[in-house]
C-alpha cells in the first residue's frame, strides 16, 4: 500500500492504526524477500516503468545497520558528482519500504548547492530497506539502498512533553561547520522545533492516539534565490534536521520557510558573512 505526503493519519480508523502497527512491527520481513514491497508495486507507484540504476556512483546512502534509536536514525546521502549547470542532481527521493508512510520526503537541489549532500534523521518502523533515489537534470534515476534493523520508530513516544514542544513550535536554528568562503560549498544545518507527530503514537495517560501533525514543506532561499526545498512526511524524526550545502556568492541572508500539516507557517533567517562560523537560533 502507498501513502502520499498529503495524506494525514488523523482520519485513519483506530482499528486500521492497530493493524498498521502490528503489521510493520519487529522484524516483519524476516521470512520474505527484502525487496518484495519495492518490486511488488512500490517502485512502480513512484517511478512507473522508468529505468533505475542501482549504484553508489552518483549518490551513496550511509545508514546504521542496526539503529540505536528507531525514532531517530541518522542517515547521510553523499553526492558523488558536483553540481554544475551541465549536470546536477535535481531531486533525491527517500523511501522507507516498511514504514506506514513510505515516502519520507522529496528533496530538491540546484547547481547553487555545489554538492547535493544531505543529512537527515528519520523514523524506521521495521527491519527493511531504506532507499535514496537521485534524479539528475537529464531525467536519469540512480538508487542507493541500505538495509536498516530498527522497529517501532513511527509509534514511539516523542522525547519531550507535548505541551512544552508546542510552546517551541516552529523555532529554528541554523548552524554552519566552517568559515564561509565565497565560491566554495558551505555545509548548513537547519533544525526546526516540531514534535512531528505521526498519528501512530498513543498518549500514555488517555490511551488515545495523538493526531498527526508534522512538517510538510521546507523552502530555503539565499538573497531571494532558491537554494534547497523539501516535501516531507511523518517519517522524519521529531525536531526535523536538514543538513545541505550551498555556494554563497558573498554576504547575504538565508531565509527559511516551513509549513506543517496544520497550515502553520514559520520563518527564520541566517546572516552569511564571509570568514565567519557560528550558529543562530531562538
Amino acid at each position: 500500500m502507498r501513502y502520499s505526503l498529503s495524506n494525514n493519519t488523523r482520519g485513519w480508523p483506530r482499528v486500521w492504526l492497530l493493524m498498521a502497527i502490528l503489521a510493520v512491527s519487529g522484524s516483519a520481513v524476516a521470512d520474505t524477500d527484502e525487496d518484495s514491497l519495492w518490486l511488488g508495486g512500490l517502485r512502480a507507484a513512484y517511478f512507473g516503468e522508468r529505468p533505475i540504476v542501482q549504484s553508489d556512483d552518483v549518490i551513496e546512502l550511509e545508514a546504521p545497520i542496526r539503529a540505536e534509536d528507531s525514532a531517530v536514525v541518522p542517515i547521510r546521502i553523499k553526492a558523488k558528482i558536483p553540481q554544475t549547470d551541465e549536470r546536477y542532481i535535481k531531486t533525491i527521493t527517500l523511501i522507507i519500504d516498511m514504514n506506514p508512510g513510505q515516502l519520507a520526503g522529496r528533496f530538491n537541489f540546484t547547481p547553487k548547492n555545489g554538492r547535493a549532500d544531505l543529512g537527515l534523521r528519520i523514523r524506521v518502523n521495521a527491519y527493511g530497506p531504506v532507499r535514496a533515489i537521485a534524479e539528475t537534470n537529464d531525467g536519469k534515476l540512480y538508487m542507493s539502498r541500505r538495509f536498516v534493523k530498527a522497529s517501532g520508530g513511527c509509534s514511539a513516544a516523542v522525547g519531550t512533553d507535548i505541551e512544552a514542544a508546542k510552546r517551541r513550535l516552529g523555532k529554528m536554528k541554523f548552524k554552519t561547520d566552517k568559515s564561509v568562503l565565497p565560491g566554495e560549498p558551505l555545509a548548513v544545518q537547519l533544525r526546526v522545533s516540531h514534535p512531528n507527530l505521526t498519528g501512530l503514537q498513543m498518549d500514555q495517560i488517555t490511551h488515545l492516539y495523538t493526531m498527526a501533525h508534522y512538517v510538510e514543506k521546507v523552502k530555503i532561499t539565499f538573497e531571494g534565490q532558491p537554494v534547497f526545498s523539501a516535501e516531507t512526511g511523518f517519517s522524519m524524526s521529531e525536531n526535523p534536521s536538514f543538513r545541505f550545502n550551498f555556494v554563497p556568492d558573498g554576504a547575504g541572508e538565508l531565509h527559511a520557510e516551513v509549513i506543517d500539516t496544520e497550515g502553520l507557517r514559520f520563518t527564520g533567517q541566517y546572516s552569511v558573512v564571509p570568514g565567519e562560523q557560528r550558529a543562530e537560533g531562538n
